[in-house]
């Protein structure tokens, strides 16, 4: 969508959430150790990680283990709000990290078990926070939500666009410049 080139590589590392850690900072500390992994795999390159958790009464859940524990997930957050909190982290070729969070208040629609079920049938809620998906099927589940919707997909974009601006790679609607076309402006030391 953004028209920026990508390549996709797992960080694999163990996302548990640690004793006393509040959702912000389970998130950013993810994010920024997915980041930091394949940062080490990939020398001279801008490489953004990210995590993002569903939060139901301060509690936070993750993905669900199997598709009795979807659908308990779902029937948890029928009817109310929850937050969903994404963070993001841009490691640079020279180290440097720019990280941040993101937080979107969603309210789910009431629905019955049985709904639940033929929703956790197609697969879509087992690999998500939360056990939905908002830019799939698991969108007629959203009553509404006060904040980012990017952010509840997992890729908060103003907070994307911010952390690049940061690492002085400014977004260019489509313009934008490969490794090899980045100069620095001598004015500002900026990187275009």
């Amino acid at each position: 969508m953004l028209a920026i080139p990508f390549e996709i590589d797992p960080a694999d590392i163990p996302e548990e959430v640690l004793p006393g850690e509040d959702p912000v900072a389970h998130t950013r500390r993810l994010a920024e150790g997915k980041a930091r992994a394949v940062a080490g795999r990939r020398p001279g390159r801008l490489v953004l990680g990210g995590d993002t958790v569903v939060v139901r009464d301060g509690t936070i859940l993750g993905k669900p283990g199997d598709a009795d524990h979807a659908v308990a997930m779902l029937l948890s957050l029928s009817g109310r709000a929850h937050e969903v909190v994404s963070a993001l982290a841009l490691v640079e070729p020279d180290g440097c990290v720019h990280a941040g969070v993101s937080r979107t208040t969603v309210w789910l629609r009431s629905f019955a078990e049985q709904e639940a079920r033929a929703y956790v049938a197609t697969g879509e809620p087992m690999d998500k926070a939360g056990a939905y998906a908002i830019q799939g099927a698991g969108a007629v589940l959203v009553e509404s939500l006060e904040g980012d919707y990017f952010t509840v997909v997992g890729l908060p974009v103003p907070l994307l666009v911010g952390l690049l601006g940061a690492a002085g790679v400014p977004y260019g609607f489509g313009g934008w410049a490969t490794a090899s076309e980045v100069e620095v402006r001598p004015e500002t030391g900026a990187k275009l």
